[in-house]
């Protein structure tokens, strides 16, 4: 292949891949709706307010009938469920947690302000959002810098670090050190998210560290197209169907449910458990995140089990020469 043509390859698999790029992030995002969101119901019209949702939007929510509010707000609190509709006298009552999702919770209380009508539907945020990021927005940005860090910390310590040895040191140093100064970034200086700072440094430290740690393993296993593998896993399905800025009900299904078995997505349900809703619902998270971890571990040493049982190559000096 002459050096044009290689030009013209490579200019057009860099078309393609904007085109990948630009489909994996725009497409989730002009189709979030409601796809078997955990909402709850209570109280004497509980029965006719899950008819009518059901019958607005037969496939929008799973709806689960609670005792009364109490229940409702407790299971808001253990991140059960995303809301809750209180009947009774007068218009009903919504209850959120914006600290699940923002998103969810504008939807449902706009889905609520139908179903009273003409009276004013009172809202209550049961578990709200941080106060210096009430929209979450910030929280949703937060992600892809853990993610882009952690591609950029794996080729680098791939190109760089020829001992596989000393790129499991950089790893950890990455891990402990980014999560750290991350963590000082968007809690102690931004104050995104609240909680304790050593907690989630050890959070963000470890999705930092699955990444990377993906990225060296792949490469260690399958040469140096296994970071590109492993960077673009990361950036056309791991990043935008985190659900970071929504949830992972509005997104298109399966995607939403896959999302959350990569670092990213998995990485955001676990800061958001810990932090809003003292840890509820995050062993899942946490072991998608271990085992990703785990997996460029064990790639890794395949990749050093393989260099240590590769043949030697022959030198010169050492062919025997016929007198």
């Amino acid at each position: 292949m002459t050096i044009t043509r290689r030009a013209v390859a490579l200019g057009l698999a860099a078309t393609m891949l904007q085109a990948l790029l630009l489909i994996a992030f725009a497409w989730p995002a002009v189709n979030l709706a409601p796809r078997d969101l955990p909402i709850a119901v209570t109280g004497p019209q509980s029965a006719q307010v899950a008819q009518r949702l059901q019958q607005q939007s037969p496939d929008a929510f799973a709806i689960t009938t609670l005792a009364d509010a109490g229940a409702a707000r407790n299971a808001l609190a253990d991140n059960e469920i995303y809301g809750a509709i209180v009947t009774g006298e007068g218009a009903p009552q919504l209850l959120v947690a914006s600290a699940a999702s923002p998103a969810v919770a504008q939807q449902l209380t706009a889905l609520a302000q139908q179903l009273g009508g003409a009276a004013p539907t009172p809202v209550q945020d049961v578990v709200a959002t941080d106060p210096d990021d009430p929209r979450g927005a910030g929280f949703g940005s937060m992600v892809l810098p853990l993610v882009m860090s952690g591609i950029a910390a794996g080729v680098l310590l791939t190109l760089l670090v020829p001992a596989l040895g000393a790129r499991l040191a950089g790893l950890a140093t990455f891990g402990v050190a980014g999560g750290l100064l991350s963590t000082l970034i968007f809690h102690g200086w931004l104050s995104i998210v609240p909680g304790s700072y050593l907690t989630l440094s050890a959070l963000a430290g470890l999705a930092m560290f699955a990444v990377a740690a993906t990225v060296v393993g792949l490469a260690a296993a399958l040469g140096r197209p296994g970071i590109g593998l492993g960077a673009l896993t990361m950036l056309l399905i791991g990043n935008p169907f985190s659900a970071a800025t929504s949830a992972p009900e509005l997104l298109p299904q399966p995607w939403g449910t896959l999302g959350q078995l990569f670092p990213p997505g998995a990485a955001a349900s676990l800061i958001r458990s810990v932090a809003y809703f003292d840890g509820a619902g995050a062993a899942g998270p946490l072991a998608v995140l271990l085992g990703w971890s785990a997996a460029g571990l064990g790639l890794l040493g395949l990749g050093a089990l393989r260099s240590r049982t590769a043949p030697e190559p022959v030198t010169a000096d050492a062919v025997p020469v016929a007198a």
